[in-house]
């Protein structure tokens, strides 16, 4: 699972030839979670501060995450986000 950016603890990955919708993986300790780009639907057993934490940071960077789901459906290498500061 390819990490594309850390930060406060939670780890954000992308995994190449993944299924639509496009989509990225949170994971902060034993919690992880999958969240949809465009929705924002978030699936897993993140908890309420994380999933806040992790929206605010997608609200920055969703074009970046789009691109980079672009990248690991054709399996190129992915561009590092800026963490969250």
């Amino acid at each position: 699972m390819p990490e594309i950016s850390r930060f406060l603890g939670i780890i954000i990955a992308m995994f190449y030839n993944d299924h639509d919708p496009p989509h990225f993986h949170a994971v902060y300790d034993d919690q992880n979670g999958s969240i949809e780009i465009k929705t924002k639907k978030i699936s897993g057993n993140l908890s309420s501060r994380i999933q806040e934490i992790v929206l605010e940071w997608l609200g920055l960077n969703e074009q970046a995450l789009l691109e980079n789901w672009e990248l690991a459906k054709a399996r190129k290498p992915l561009n590092k986000i800026k963490p969250l500061e």
